[in-house]
């Protein structure tokens, strides 16, 4: 499969303690256009991030010192930045995990170098302002700009991740329709097949953030059976 070549200022910060992994991937990386930084540990990374903010962060799990989870953090604490983790041991706790701490994708090794290639290309995309246009999306307080990419609360910025915010200008586009998880991971995710359990836990964590009270959602809600539904009068 073909990838396209990347823009010359999309910066990807790849950190695993594997020098084999870490050859491997900056060199597939290298190859689709991109400008690649290396670091082994999480000190590393983070001291090579702050000298060269990313526009993308592939990260591995298992470091030594500071784990991935940990850097992922901070480094979300820092400022906006995609981040795809890699996880050695593929259990569904640790891929969960990932996602929780602000992962916008993950792959499981041992992985294809081209498909982790498509999946930075996907994530960087779909980050990027220049695809994502419309008008200001308005329900239940919430105020969203596709094109700046920032969501307010009441007026209060909203953090989101690069997932949450594409979820959240899916569902408010599109209110009133009930989405299944395999629906939702293609349209947003631009999957074909995946864990679904990344859906969930992102409507988990967006409901977190958008909802009066997100153990009873009135915006998000469950249809049973089905999956989530927009419901925008929420709160009116």
């Amino acid at each position: 499969m073909q990838t396209s070549q990347a823009p010359l200022s999309d910066r990807v910060l790849v950190v695993d303690d594997d020098p084999t992994v870490a050859e491997i991937v900056t060199g597939y990386l290298d190859s689709a256009g991109y400008t690649v930084d290396r670091a082994a540990d999480g000190n590393t990374a983070l001291e090579r991030a702050e000298a060269h903010w990313p526009d993308m962060v592939v990260l591995d799990l298992m470091l030594p010192g500071m784990d991935g989870l940990e850097v992922c953090r901070l480094l979300r604490g820092r400022g906006p930045v995609p981040v795809v983790m890699l996880t050695a041991r593929g259990e569904e706790d640790d891929r969960i995990l990932g996602l929780e701490v602000g992962a916008d994708d993950y792959v499981t090794k041992p992985f294809s170098p081209r498909e982790l290639v498509l999946r930075v290309e996907s994530v960087l995309r779909r980050s990027s302002a220049r695809n994502n246009t419309g008008p200001l999306l308005k329900a239940a307080g919430i105020v969203l700009d596709p094109v700046g990419r920032r969501a307010t609360k009441n007026g209060q910025e909203l953090s989101l991740t690069l997932r949450e915010f594409d979820l959240l200008a899916y569902l408010l586009r599109n209110p009133g329709q009930a989405f299944s998880r395999e629906y939702l991971m293609r349209e947003v995710w631009g999957w074909e097949f995946g864990d679904l359990s990344t859906v969930t836990v992102h409507v988990r964590r967006l409901r977190g953030k958008v909802e009066d009270d997100p153990a009873h959602p009135r915006l998000i809600t469950t249809v049973w059976g089905v999956g989530y539904r927009c419901d925008t009068a929420a709160g009116e």
